[in-house]
C-alpha cells in the first residue's frame, strides 16, 4: 500500500508490477483505474494473482518473466513497481538494463527494499548461515544494496534516472511473537527453500 500510494498510479496509466507475486500491488494499481501487467517467474503466484483479480472484479494481465527478460515491449511502462521483487534478481545491472528498457520516456520507477539490519535480518542471515554450512558451501556474496541511494545513482544513472529514498516501518503483526515465529517457519520461502536441501536435525534447530 505504502509503495503503491508513493507511486500514485492514475486511470489509463499503463503499469508493470515487477515481481508482482500474487498480485499485491498489481490490484491496488488496477483498482485505480491504470492498465496494469505483472511480471513474475513463479506460475504458482501468477495463477494466484489471476484468482484474486476476477474475485476483485478488476482488470490486469500477468505474465511469466524475469527481471532482466521482461515479455514488453520497449518503452511498455508509465510506471514500473517493484514491491520486494527486483531486489532479489541475480544480477542487478542486467535488471536495470530490462527496467530502464521497459520504462517509457519520462516515466518513473518505484521499488520497495529491505533495510539489512534489525531483528528480521539477523534471523534471516542466521537461517542461511545454517542452511549452508549444512551443505558445506561458502556463504553468499552481499547482493546488490538495493537500498541505498549511492548504490542506484550508480546503477539506474547511467539509464538518465534521478534516485530519491524514503524509509518506512514495516508492521509485522500476530496474536503473538510464537504465532508470528510459526507463520514464518511454515511459509517463509527462506525457510521452504532450506528444508528442501538441509538435513532434518538441520531443520529442526532453524525451527
Amino acid at each position: 500500500e505504502v509503495v503503491v500510494a508513493a507511486a500514485a498510479p492514475v486511470a489509463g496509466e499503463r503499469v508493470v508490477d515487477l515481481g508482482c507475486g500474487n498480485g499485491n500491488a498489481a490490484l491496488l494499481a488496477a483498482a485505480r483505474g491504470a492498465e496494469v501487467t505483472g511480471v513474475d517467474p513463479a506460475q504458482r503466484l501468477l495463477d494466484l494473482a489471476d484468482e484474486r483479480l476476477r474475485e476483485a472484479g478488476l482488470e490486469a494481465t500477468f505474465l511469466a518473466g524475469e527481471a532482466a527478460a521482461m515479455p514488453l515491449e520497449d518503452g511498455a511502462a508509465d510506471l514500473l513497481l517493484s514491491v520486494f521483487g527486483v531486489i532479489f534478481a541475480p544480477d542487478a545491472e542486467a535488471a536495470a538494463a530490462e527496467i530502464a528498457r521497459v520504462t517509457a520516456p519520462g516515466g518513473r520507477i518505484v521499488i520497495s527494499a529491505w533495510i539489512p539490519q534489525g531483528a528480521v535480518s539477523e534471523a534471516a542471515a542466521l537461517s542461511r548461515k545454517a542452511v549452508m554450512e549444512a551443505l558445506g558451501a561458502p556463504p553468499p556474496a552481499p547482493g546488490f544494496a538495493w537500498h541505498e541511494a549511492d548504490a542506484l545513482a550508480g546503477l539506474f544513472g547511467p539509464h538518465g534516472f534521478d534516485i530519491a529514498t524514503e524509509t518506512h516501518p514495516h508492521a509485522f503483526t500476530a496474536a503473538s511473537a510464537a504465532e508470528w515465529f510459526e507463520t514464518e517457519v511454515r511459509n517463509h520461502p527462506l525457510r521452504l527453500a532450506g528444508a528442501a536441501v538441509a538435513p532434518p536435525e538441520v531443520v529442526e534447530e532453524v525451527s
